[in-house]
């Protein structure tokens, strides 16, 4: 059997990268025009228009009996949006909700959900509903031609591309939603406010966007709370059409307990709880005792905190949960809407208001001429009955005995189709002298209508007078006050966790392997704790737990860290290395603590070093801050506290060799390699025969011991030390014999 020739003939050939370019560009056009992006015209995505559209079709007007939504979603997604029913039901309960939209546009009864958890609303089988008084203000003008009208998905309905809104339902309600390439974050207005704008749009175009927030001072948030961003902020918001506001929760002390009344915008008040307990939990809020929700239906918003002590600072504790909670958020947005031209575009609040004047404008003269058409056809018809009254017995006689009637009375009275189609459908009881007198009375009526009518179509000036006169009466009936306060605030601070720790004092413990702990206490013996297998102790400083500790590694390299967060002394601690980053191979000599005035003592066992300030070793890096320099096979020496003035250092070598110099012989740097101490023992040779060992600071009063393999402490006293000053002339001197190998100095009072 032979192999059938592929035949390709009349089959479309194109590049792919062109026909996913067209697709792509095609799948982006429908979800920025018909999903994501709301009309400037009437503030709607093409779901919330049609799930209006839909309810006003069942009837379901503000003063109709409500009725199950299940019934209200299966007409949306049946008739005029083929998607998932779950989806549609959202976006209506989206527009039920008081606390998300500031105007809604659904009347719900039963559960739709809470401040709380928006999402936690009952199926669409148990809720009922129907519109709201201010959806009127979006279908009111519906069936007077204002709209254009477009097939459904399926063709076998026509629906409203748009919906006649009578006000800018767009900045009354806002909106948010993310498209392809670009979003919309639109927040909520006050109606009185916006009507106020646009009413002197109308008188003065030219207003700029600062005269319109003497109208429109800021967003009207559903929740309340208050809105605390600086008023320049606002303004460049609205004139660029993009931005952000902070919105912070109000609250108030009653009985000395500080009560929260409202919440920003799509704030949970049990997830700000959440928060608190996590804060208290972790000790970051040892000044709160308790904190409960006691909302309910009379107080839809009541966050109750009680303080530990009336002493503590209530501001200072509200703006550090302003800080570190929900209690304030901050909102972008987006003034992202599709313009009268159908095309996305991001528009400050001046070109919006004209456009949307715009729009309004051109939905009333829609209004009027259908009106105006409607008056001439009516009256087109009263002038006809009037002819045939006029003319009864001779129109009785032709339409009892003409064949063809309505020919002949179209001919004998000069009469239009629809006039003598009029005629011979008035029943015979509208034949009295008194119908007559009725359409003298409503062709006076109608045409004094027509006239005003086409008097306002002529002139600018009065069809500009019925659009305001029209948005203050709607302002006045639909309106109410302004619900979030605009308060010029402080950026709230956190109070640092250094405040809220009491001071006390702490002995940071660094192990031979880089282990770091914090006991409490300064009467800790460092060596007696347990360290891992392998490991001992290396280096310990005292001082207190609101201080930073200090660690130098043997690069010279300086660390610090807040000494409260070290670990605690119970188990190991904790490797420095997880929080800092020292070089490859280095290992950490000492630790310091202390306050940033303290003088230090910083040396290398090659003799080499320098006193320098405490503050002066700070680092937040976690690569560190190169102090000391140290030279090639050197190692660093566990760091001196210098107490006093006149303190002696006092430096032992590996001879057990000693030398004790006045501490204001010792240079103070910021960083380096130092002084090579004069005459001291412990001069580097590149074979490592002379180094030091240990070195201390002694000042007068205080003892120095010293600790040298099995033989006994020897304790000398600070005028015991002078001996071992470097005189010209004299050999270095030594402790004994005894105490030839020196393990380590310590000082003690």
């Amino acid at each position: 059997m032979k192999d059938q020739e592929l035949n390709f003939e009349g089959i479309e050939k194109e590049p792919l990268k062109s026909f996913v370019e067209r697709s792509y560009l095609d799948y982006s056009m429908y979800v920025i025009l018909d999903r994501a992006l709301p009309h400037l015209g009437d503030g709607l995505k093409p779901v919330q228009r049609r799930i209006v559209y839909a309810m006003s079709e069942l009837g379901l007007a503000a003063g109709a009996k409500h009725k199950k939504s299940a019934r209200t979603v299966g007409d949306v997604i049946g008739k005029f949006h083929p998607h998932g029913d779950s989806a549609c039901y959202e976006a209506m309960v989206h527009m039920a909700q008081d606390f998300a939209y500031r105007y809604p546009l659904v009347d719900g009864q039963g559960n739709w959900g809470s401040t709380d958890d928006p999402k936690s609303f009952a199926a669409m089988r148990y809720t009922e509903s129907r519109l709201t008084r201010y959806a009127t203000l979006l279908l009111q003008e519906l069936e007077s031609s204002t709209v254009d009208w477009a097939p459904n998905f399926d063709g076998s309905l026509e629906e409203p591309t748009m919906l006649p809104a009578r006000v800018p339902n767009l900045l009354l309600n806002g909106g948010s939603g993310i498209a392809v390439g670009m979003a919309t974050d639109i927040p909520p207005h006050n109606l009185r406010e916006v009507v106020k704008a646009c009413v002197a749009m109308l008188d003065d175009p030219e207003l700029s966007t600062r005269k319109l927030m003497t109208f429109i001072k800021g967003p009207d948030l559903p929740t309340g709370a208050e809105i605390v961003s600086p008023r320049d902020e606002l303004v460049q918001m609205y004139e660029t059409g993009s931005g952000s506001f902070k919105a912070r929760a109000t609250y108030t002390v009653d009985d000395g307990e500080i009560v929260i009344d409202a919440l920003p915008f799509q704030v949970s008040g049990s997830k700000v709880l959440e928060q608190i307990g996590a804060q208290v939990q972790q000790k970051k809020l040892p000044m709160v005792e308790d904190f409960r929700d006691e909302s309910d239906h009379e107080n839809p918003t009541r966050l109750v905190i009680v303080a530990k002590s009336p002493r503590v600072d209530t501001v200072a504790l509200m703006a550090h949960l302003f800080a570190t909670t929900d209690l304030e958020r901050s909102y972008r947005v987006n003034l992202n809407v599709i313009a009268l031209d159908g095309r996305p575009r991001v528009m400050g609040l001046k070109e919006l208001l004209l456009e949307w004047l715009q729009f309004r404008k051109s939905t009333v003269t829609r209004r009027l001429s259908y009106r105006l058409a409607k008056l001439n056809a009516r009256l087109h018809i009263l002038d006809g009955l009037l002819i045939a009254y006029l003319n009864l017995d001779e129109v009785i006689r032709i339409v009892r005995s003409e064949d063809h009637p309505k020919q002949v009375l179209i001919k004998r009275f000069s009469l239009s189709d629809e006039q003598a189609e009029a005629i011979l459908e008035t029943k015979l009881r509208h034949l009295a002298r008194l119908e007559e007198m009725k359409i003298k009375s409503e062709q006076k009526e109608l045409s004094d209508e027509r006239d005003g009518l086409e008097a306002i179509l002529k002139s600018k000036a009065k069809l500009t007078k019925l659009v305001r006169d029209e948005l203050l009466n709607d302002a006045e009936l639909y309106g109410d006050e302004r619900r979030t306060r605009l308060v010029e605030r402080e950026a709230a601070q956190a109070i640092s966790a250094i405040d809220l720790l009491t001071a006390e004092p702490t002995t940071v413990v660094l192990s031979r392997l880089g282990w770091v702990r914090a006991a409490k206490g300064h009467d800790i013996d460092a060596r007696a704790l347990s360290y891992k297998t392998g490991d001992e102790f290396q280096a310990s400083a005292r001082g207190r737990n609101l201080q930073q500790a200090v660690f130098i590694d043997s690069t010279g390299r300086a660390y610090s860290l807040d000494a409260h967060q070290l670990p605690g002394a119970r188990g190991y601690g904790e490797p420095l290395s997880g929080t800092v980053d020292p070089p490859d191979g280095a290992t950490f000599a000492a630790v310091l603590i202390g306050e940033p005035s303290d003088r230090w003592l910083l040396a290398s066992d090659a003799g080499y070093g320098f006193i320098i300030a405490l503050s002066e070793l700070y680092s937040r890096n976690r690569k560190g801050k190169l102090i000391l320099k140290v030279p090639e096979n050197a190692q660093v020496l566990p760091a001196v506290a210098l107490c006093s003035a006149q303190s002696l250092a006092v430096f032992v070598n590996n001879e057990g060799e000693v030398l004790a110099l006045p501490i204001e012989k010792i240079e103070t740097m910021t960083s380096g390699k130092g002084q090579n101490f004069y005459g001291i023992p412990g001069k580097k040779s590149a074979d490592r025969d002379e180094y030091l060992v240990a070195m201390a600071s002694v000042a007068p009063g205080e003892i120095l011991t010293v600790f040298s393999g099995n033989s006994a402490p020897m304790k000398l006293k600070f005028e015991d030390l002078k001996q071992f000053q470097e005189r010209k002339g004299q050999r270095r001197q030594k402790f004994s014999r005894a105490y030839k190998k020196v393990d380590r100095l310590e000082v003690s009072v």
